[in-house]
């Protein structure tokens, strides 16, 4: 029994009136199920009405009631409520090696809320139950922001709570990278990407952890976010790329992509860049690839890093 209805016992038991209000010992009732018990408990268990002389065995039947009362009702509800209210899904759901949908919705809701320390907690929790953080990347927070975007799309939120949503996921990103180390050591000079979104695209959040996979696997990964198609032709022009990464989340923009890539190969000091594409667009319809000029397309990161290398060995073997 935890100790303020011990304290309310206690009181009772000395001085024969019950708690004075604001400390009622059955806080968490119905206002019925409250008014019952305070009209069972005032009059006792032989109906003796207040201010009568009690018999002291009345008394002690009165405080045991109270006291089975809180013991099998008001505190179990207490319990109950505060852990419905604050448990995570993740508690209660079945062990597994991939998140689970009500993982996707608890986080979702946490990232357009812009709770980071909730969703940190969150994906905190999930790593202490052995889910590495490549799954928690692929299958959990890829999900949420295509969530978010499926929510905006429907007009069921609004731009606002997507970008804070998006915000916090890629906070969440990048307090997770010390741990999401690179497997292959220091990156080379010949392992080097720029990944950009497609000039006029609103969130990178998606680059941002095709990004955290290539530098696991030993890349040095450059950022074109919000640079214009000009300025990103004048870094590979400055600069020697084994490949380049576009994100593209909408099909009105493909003739944008398509310029973009011309540019770029045009521009790049490797003429044997390697373009990938990915995105939302690429996801649903993987034969733009080749009509904007890529050599290849990727639902995620892992799958980039992959192809990436792929790329690299065939460029490599050509030189």
């Amino acid at each position: 029994m935890s100790a303020k209805p011990m304290m309310a016992l206690n009181q009772m038991s000395e001085t024969g009136r019950t708690p004075e209000a604001g400390s009622s010992p059955h806080a968490g009732l119905g206002l019925d199920q409250a008014a019952g018990l305070e009209r069972a408990v005032s009059r006792g268990p032989h109906g003796i009405a207040p201010g009568r002389p009690r018999p002291a065995s009345a008394e002690r039947r009165r405080v045991a009631l109270l006291a089975r009362t809180l013991e099998t009702e008001v505190i179990p509800r207490l319990i109950l409520s505060r852990r419905e209210a604050n448990a995570p899904a993740y508690i209660d759901s079945p062990g597994g090696n991939l998140p689970q949908p009500e993982d996707v919705s608890v986080v979702s809701g946490l990232a357009m809320q812009g709770d980071l320390a909730g969703a940190l907690a969150y994906v905190g929790g999930l790593t202490a139950r052995g889910m590495p953080l490549d799954c928690i990347y692929l299958h959990l927070l890829a999900p949420v922001a295509r969530h978010l975007g499926d929510l905006w799309e429907q007009d069921r939120c609004d731009f606002t709570a997507v970008t804070i949503g998006l915000c916090c996921l890629q906070q969440v990103v990048l307090e997770n990278s010390p741990s999401f180390r690179p497997r292959l050591g220091r990156a080379d000079v010949d392992r080097r990407v720029l990944l950009a979104p497609v000039p006029g695209e609103q969130h990178s959040f998606g680059l941002l952890m095709v990004g955290e996979f290539f530098r696991r696997q030993g890349w040095e990964v450059s950022s074109g976010s919000g640079t214009t198609v000009k300025e990103l032709a004048a870094v590979v022009r400055r600069q020697w790329f084994a490949a380049v990464g576009f994100s593209l989340a909408c099909e009105d923009r493909l003739e944008v992509l398509a310029g973009a890539i011309r540019e770029i190969r045009r521009a790049s000091r490797n003429p044997q860049i390697g373009v990938l594409v990915g995105g939302r667009v690429f996801n649903e319809r993987p034969e733009l690839a080749a009509l904007v000029g890529a050599d290849a397309t990727a639902a995620d990161g892992q799958q980039a890093a992959l192809k990436a290398e792929t790329l690299l060995a065939l460029l490599m073997r050509e030189a």
